[in-house]
């Protein structure tokens, strides 16, 4: 019996950012092949700053080749805090990544996550935009999540979002303690499932937290090239988006935003290829 491959898709926080060992990062999806089994084989394709171009035209391809069992795919943040957001053209590549996966039979493990605004603490008007994006993306993966039979976690709207012993300095990813959270809950999702017979992993910590003037030296590392590239790519954009929220909130006409995101993400759904959705439900149901 050959061992249960596992492969791990996306952006910074499946790559383990937050989550720093030795010279190395771990995070969550590392944590959780750990705990799977004695007989999983676990590779990591995410990379920083991944978008769902990245997933579906780099990492895909890569991981099909593994002909795993199990993969995660957990993507989408980025593209959120990007000019060229478009949740037509992100409705279709995951569609296309959760299709290709399931069609070879793999269970796929996906999740919901915060909005980066909220994480943060922009202010309201600078906030809301990024909101609505990221509302937008989850409710695709939801849809998509069912559609294919994920195993799906909902990370959103959990309590974790607000304790900040769970996250590191940059308030985007989480520290060891969160990264360790989403193992938890990952682990428990796929022990229901019986896909999962090891040890649940520990929510305790391996290595202590590092120091406030560690984490800010890491931060400030990080941070400025981070900071730079928003202020070519987003910012711009960004603040005509929260103009036009305030002009809205004059108006007394925000709703109608949020009609026109829920309105996109309807038809994104709708324009997806059926014989697509077709093929990848059959291969979901073979696995």
């Amino acid at each position: 019996m050959r061992p249960v491959r596992f492969v791990a898709l996306g952006d910074s926080l499946t790559e383990g950012v937050g989550d720093p060992v030795g010279a190395g990062r771990r995070g969550w999806a590392a944590l959780l092949a750990a705990s799977l089994g004695p007989d999983t084989e676990f590779t990591n394709l995410a990379t920083g700053g991944a978008q769902t171009r990245d997933v579906l035209e780099r990492q895909t391809p890569a991981a099909l080749a593994l002909r795993p069992d199990l993969v995660a795919v957990v993507v989408g943040v980025n593209d959120t805090l990007r000019h060229t957001f478009d949740i037509h053209a992100v409705t279709a590549r995951l569609d296309r990544v959760y299709a290709a996966c399931a069609g070879q039979g793999a269970t796929l493990l996906t999740a919901c996550l915060p909005d980066p605004g909220a994480m943060l603490g922009l202010p309201g008007a600078l906030a809301r935009p990024p909101a609505r994006r990221q509302r937008a993306v989850n409710a695709v993966v939801h849809a998509l999540s069912e559609r294919y039979g994920a195993v799906h976690l909902h990370a959103a709207d959990h309590a974790w979002i607000a304790d900040r012993a769970l996250w590191s300095a940059d308030r985007l990813h989480p520290g060891e303690r969160g990264h360790r959270l989403l193992a938890v809950r990952f682990h428990a999702l796929l022990a229901e499932a019986g896909r999962a017979t090891g040890r649940p992993p520990s929510p305790e910590p391996e290595f202590p937290a590092p120091t406030r003037g560690a984490s800010l030296r890491r931060l400030a590392a990080a941070g400025t090239a981070w900071v730079a590239r928003r202020c070519r790519d987003l910012l711009p954009q960004l603040l005509r988006l929260a103009a036009r929220e305030l002009r809205h909130r004059a108006r007394g006409t925000t709703a109608r935003l949020d009609s026109e995101s829920a309105t996109a993400v309807s038809a994104a759904l709708a324009a997806l290829p059926g014989r697509e959705r077709g093929a990848a439900r059959a291969g979901a149901g073979a696995g």
